[in-house]
């Protein structure tokens, strides 16, 4: 398995491009501020990390985070180097909450649209010529779903051009739920912090759009509105594997063992070891069964080499963007491979014991050399996603 990565877009709480997005992370300025999206009169929890595209009323609308894919994806393919045609060309979707939040909108205040718009692929369609959409909803490992079987189509030869994206937005129902899931409500989330109190949501988009590895074409290849003809001639990066699992074992719980086998999974794909990692994407929610899974899999995984790559988790500047978390952080890791900067883990000042001695902290880094990066991504009901991502000079 391998794909040329030839074009990115993201949208997030601290930025309106990738670029933007990458640098307020590697400045350590964070999305979250006081709950806009409904009142929160009725929560424990008051803050959110969301995207200000709201009008100057204030009051919210339906279809925002189809805008925000729309937003993405175009970015991806103006920075491929492509027409906004994807006539033949697969797009794939992942998501969480789809647009669950039009639909509260519309039940609650009568907000209206069209109901063919809760699909994704009707705005794609409409936009781009998509004739080939797939939704993915893989809980908050989707968009790194999406990626493997991407990665897949252009590996068996079912295409030369994949769009992969991923885009959520926070829910009045899912907030609640969240709200009384907690012991204590949360007001930021600070991954791996003994602080921690549990995860806050994200608004999101991001989406890349991956090409053929020249080196691993088969006989018989799609060609034609699918290929990558007149795209750029420079990757930005290689994605190596990608490991995935569902083992079930809880509906919200993560199993560290299992963890440990997708991210094992991945590195055997990718025909790499631990030590050949430089950075890992932590999945860091925030939560403490998380984290403290997450960190026992990398343990296990890393061995004596669990100190050796630098750890970020950027969650704590943008919120769980949920199935475009994924994404999210690949995008993030491909741009600290190509420049070097490693963004923080901000707040973390009082780290748990599994990552007290790996190399994670509350500090932007600059890491010259990086070359191999590691991003996870998992979900309720044991979704297990690792990739692995190279520099692709």
């Amino acid at each position: 398995m391998s794909a040329l990565i030839t074009g990115m877009g993201a949208v997030s709480s601290v930025g309106a491009d990738r670029t933007s997005t990458f640098d307020a992370l590697c400045a350590g300025r964070s999305g979250l501020a006081p709950l806009r999206a409904f009142a929160p009169a009725h929560y424990r929890a008051r803050h959110a990390y969301e995207i200000d595209d709201r009008p100057a009323s204030g009051e919210d609308r339906p279809l925002r985070p189809t805008d925000w894919l729309l937003a993405a994806v175009a970015e991806a393919l103006a920075d491929a180097g492509r027409p906004d045609d994807l006539a033949g060309v697969p797009v794939l979707v992942g998501t969480t909450l789809r647009e669950l939040r039009s639909v509260e909108l519309r039940w609650c205040e009568d907000a209206p649209f069209d109901p063919a718009d809760l699909h994704f692929g009707t705005a794609l369609r409409r936009r781009f010529g998509a004739d080939r959409t797939y939704t993915v909803g893989n809980a908050c490992a989707a968009s790194l779903y999406a990626l493997g079987l991407a990665c897949d189509l252009l590996d068996l030869g079912e295409a030369d051009t994949v769009v992969v994206a991923g885009t959520d937005t926070i829910t009045e129902s899912t907030y609640g739920m969240l709200d009384r899931v907690y012991r204590e409500a949360p007001d930021t989330v600070l991954p791996f912090d003994r602080r921690r109190r549990g995860m806050l949501q994200g608004d999101g988009a991001a989406a890349v759009v991956l090409t053929r590895d020249p080196g691993t074409a088969r006989a018989g290849s799609t060609t034609g509105s699918g290929t990558a003809a007149g795209g750029r001639d420079a990757a930005h990066a290689r994605v190596r594997s990608v490991g995935l699992n569902c083992d079930a074992h809880h509906p919200s719980a993560p199993d560290r063992a299992s963890i440990g086998r997708a991210m094992r999974q991945a590195h055997t794909r990718a025909g790499v070891t631990p030590a050949d990692i430089d950075l890992v994407m932590l999945h860091g929610t925030g939560t403490p069964h998380n984290d403290r899974a997450e960190a026992l899999a990398l343990t296990d995984v890393f061995a004596a080499d669990a100190a050796r790559p630098h750890l970020t988790a950027v969650k704590s500047m943008i919120g769980h963007t949920a199935g475009a978390s994924g994404l999210h952080s690949l995008i993030v890791a491909v741009q600290a491979l190509t420049t070097g900067r490693v963004p923080p883990t901000l707040g973390l000042t009082d780290p748990i014991d599994e990552v007290r001695d790996l190399r994670i902290g509350p500090h932007p880094v600059h890491a010259p050399g990086l070359r191999l990066a590691q991003v996870d991504a998992f979900g309720f009901g044991g979704l297990n996603a690792v990739a692995v991502v190279e520099r692709a000079a």
